[in-house]
């Protein structure tokens, strides 16, 4: 398949995409990474869409990604005698640890680690931050507060304590189960959610274990405190918009966006916008101008991937959404104003001898009018990852003996991967570049391909060798 897109689509499975046909019309669609939220569907509905994407794979000769997402340390309150209460500006409300049903004056709040945080005249936002509550008093396990902004408050609704580091692990008890099955399954990427300090990070690693690529999800207030320290433990970051924007005021969360993206391309690592991208496509076939905007906006910050939520899960045109997503993104990305941006944003390289070869790689073909590609022979990807970082105009193309380094790299802007054989000889790099940027590109006899490798072939991390090379005739 020809690349149709610089910046990566992740797309969310569900009850409206989770059989072998939706999953293989969205993989078509655009779709480089899959996302299987572990806050919903059993081990064995994952394990199955496991199995489709595996399927799509192959059928479709193009690597796909498989982003396991945890649900986290999620804080709800528990259930009301009736469903559901509605609260009015002014109202006395006490939270408490008693297990009966609620009511209109009180409910229970299983999570005594709130209680053990709590500070007379914090706020309290439920229901993703449509009620606020103030508390007034309160005990070991008890909140009287004052009903700030009232709305209706049903069973389960979620608590956000903004601005208030919470003693919780950032994995719980379901987390580290879903995290075992998913590794099980093969999974690529574990999305760590409510990522609070950089030990949470470590934590997750020293349980996987090397078997699968974490990306933690941005989502409180205090993880931007260390935010370098987190990007630099983490494989990729997410911006979870969703929770973000219930945290801290909405008019902070587009700064606060490009803020995560600018400190991911100057780690060297990916970054997904997340949440709420084309929501409109729920329910209607076409999204809101400001929705298309709003994915314009990522792929003009030079984001590595944007991703689809309920638009795909549980939406009534997920095909269509994907669809979409590719077309705002192509169209932006062939603008003479996104290479400008890109040019703008820029960063210095480092100093180190694999980063001063990927950058010459993006010099060198940037200054021929007959380029075609990067072509990265690696091991491990990171070479790929570091050419990926420089932006260049052109495709950059990771090749690769390991089918897990390829799935990871469809998470980096730019990158198509393709797995090779494992090399020898430059001459054979060379022939086998040739052979893929005419398949993936139609590149022409003669053109000119930038390839960079590390001597010896096959020592991971020995990134040394620029080499340009001729687009070989076929056959």
């Amino acid at each position: 398949m020809k690349r149709s897109h610089l910046t990566k689509i992740v797309s969310t499975l569900g009850p409206a995409s989770n059989t072998p046909e939706k999953i293989k019309a969205l993989a078509l669609a655009g779709v480089n990474v899959f996302r299987l939220n572990f806050s919903h569907g059993s081990h064995e509905d994952h394990r199955q869409n496991v199995a489709y994407i595996r399927a799509a794979e192959k059928e479709i000769g193009r690597p796909l990604a498989i982003l396991s997402d945890m649900q986290g340390p999620k804080l709800r309150i528990g259930n009301f005698e009736n469903g559901a209460i509605e609260l009015h500006t002014g109202d006395q409300f006490r939270l408490d640890m008693l297990p009966d049903l609620g009511n209109e004056r009180r409910v229970c709040l299983p999570h005594p680690e709130i209680f053990q945080a709590m500070t007379a005249g914090m706020d309290l936002l439920l229901n993703d931050g449509l009620v606020r509550l103030r508390v007034e008093a309160f005990g070991s396990d008890y909140a009287d507060t004052v009903v700030i902004t009232g709305g209706r408050l049903s069973n389960k609704k979620g608590v956000n304590v903004p601005g208030v580091p919470l003693p919780i692990d950032a994995l719980t008890e379901k987390d580290r189960m879903d995290l075992q099955a998913a590794l099980d399954m093969g999974t690529d990427f574990i999305g760590l959610s409510f990522v609070q300090r950089p030990e949470d990070v470590l934590l997750a690693r020293s349980l996987i274990n090397g078997r699968a690529a974490i990306i933690s999800k941005i989502e409180k207030p205090a993880a931007l405190e260390r935010l370098d320290e987190i990007i630099r433990l983490s494989d990729g970051i997410m911006v979870a918009r969703g929770d973000l924007g219930v945290e801290v005021p909405p008019e902070k969360v587009p700064v606060l966006q490009k803020k995560i993206i600018r400190a991911c391309r100057k780690g060297g690592k990916p970054v997904i916008v997340a949440t709420q991208m084309l929501e409109s496509m729920v329910s209607n076939p076409m999204p809101t101008r400001a929705e298309a905007s709003d994915v314009a906006t990522a792929v003009f910050d030079a984001a590595d991937a944007v991703m689809l939520s309920a638009e795909t899960a549980a939406g009534s045109y997920p095909v269509e959404a994907v669809a979409l997503m590719n077309k705002i993104i192509t169209e932006t990305e062939s603008h003479d104003l996104y290479r400008a941006y890109l040019d703008a944003a820029r960063l210095p390289p480092e100093p180190t001898p694999e980063s001063a070869i990927t950058v010459a790689a993006r010099v060198t073909a940037e200054a021929l009018s007959d380029a075609v590609a990067i072509v990265s022979y690696t091991l491990s990807g990171s070479t790929a990852g570091r050419v990926s970082r420089e932006r260049p105009y052109m495709p950059i193309v990771c090749m690769t003996p390991g089918i897990d380094v390829a799935r990871k790299m469809s998470l980096f802007w730019g990158v198509e991967s393709v797995v090779c054989g494992h090399f020898d000889l430059l001459t054979e790099v060379a022939k086998q570049a040739s052979v893929y940027c005419q398949k993936l590109y139609d590149a022409k006899t003669g053109e000119k391909i930038i390839v960079t490798a590390g001597l010896p072939f096959n020592v991971s991390g020995s990134t040394n060798l620029l080499h340009i090379v001729p687009v070989l005739e076929e056959g």
